[in-house]
């Protein structure tokens, strides 16, 4: 789906995928969102699903899915739209050929003439520790397996204009705030690694727009990806995603002031709330925004094989 920097188009899109979406029962079904110890999100459903066999190969240029593919992801949507309906409603797919374990589910959001994307990214890959295998895969094949955690990404994206064909919209730009997240370079001949400020400025966001004291981690609501401010939903029903929406587009106002300040930081330091440009922005911040994240609420526990997870609550 990733097209140039800062764009992404929407490549083939299966009529019976977005058939099955359209159709899904507005029944609620409970299910509890987490963080494993590698601060990767998963939902916790009430019952178990299959991730079936996918075909591991795929030609990046080849914009459309095999048929084994195909009917891998129609195989899995068929049990986990069920155990989450709320998840996918009003969600497209379209398939990605370059993350072929991450299919791919967005909607477009407009609101007060500003557009952003609401993209959402399963994981699909084995984790040993989080699922039981049902079939072996071997060199062609991944493994069967079987879970009740279902891992993904959700992100609300600011846009900074559509493309549109026949009426239809065949991709977006990003509207990027950060001009550039490279600082340098670490390491020497063969094992040279670059250093980058995303993860800096993504703590950066969170802590100035998150009360003094509060424990958020693993979940940092608003990251630095794409060189831009992308906002992480909590609430994934539809009626939830539009309230984050409006959480999104207040943060972006006020941290989009900051942005250079920030990045001149960081190019000479780590992130820490003990900087003076962190307290001088901090005391710059609403005071109503203590109020939108009092709900939140992150616990530490201990999972049934002793690894430390974190069930995440926010009752907005």
């Amino acid at each position: 789906m990733q097209g140039a920097p800062g764009e992404f188009t929407f490549g083939w899109a299966d009529p019976q995928i977005n058939n099955m979406l359209k159709s899904i029962s507005s029944e609620e079904v409970g299910y509890t969102l987490h963080f494993n110890q590698n601060e990767e999100f998963f939902l916790k459903l009430q019952g178990p699903f299959k991730v079936p066999q996918f075909p591991i190969h795929h030609d990046v240029d080849n914009p459309g899915p095999s048929d084994s593919y195909r009917s891998a992801v129609i195989g899995l949507l068929e049990q986990i739209l069920p155990l989450c309906p709320s998840v996918f409603t009003h969600l497209s797919y379209v398939f990605d050929p370059t993350e072929i374990f991450r299919p791919l589910f967005f909607h477009i959001y407009k609101i007060n003439e500003a557009y952003y994307l609401y993209l959402v990214r399963l994981d699909l890959r084995y984790r040993p520790s989080e699922a039981s295998i049902i079939e072996q895969g071997d060199n062609d094949l991944s493994h069967c397996f079987q879970s009740r955690k279902l891992f993904l990404e959700c992100d609300l994206i600011p846009l900074s204009g559509l493309a549109i064909e026949e009426g239809k919209v065949v991709g977006c730009s990003i509207e990027q705030s950060v001009s550039q997240t490279w600082i340098g370079e670490s390491g020497r001949g063969y094992i040279v690694q670059g250093i980058w400020m995303d993860h800096d400025l993504t703590k950066f966001f969170s802590k100035l727009m998150l009360p003094n004291g509060k424990k958020s981690y693993p979940y940092y609501p608003f990251s630095c990806k794409h060189r831009s401010i992308c906002h992480s939903v909590l609430n994934l029903s539809p009626e939830g995603r539009k309230r984050h929406l409006h959480i999104a587009v207040q943060a972006r106002s006020v941290l989009a002031q900051h942005i250079e300040t920030m990045q001149e930081t960081l190019k000479r330091k780590t992130f820490s709330v003990n900087l003076p440009q962190f307290s001088q922005i901090k005391e710059q911040i609403p005071e109503y925004w203590n109020k939108i994240w009092e709900p939140l609420i992150v616990k530490p526990y201990l999972n049934e094989h002793d690894m430390k997870e974190f069930l995440v609550e926010f009752n907005d």
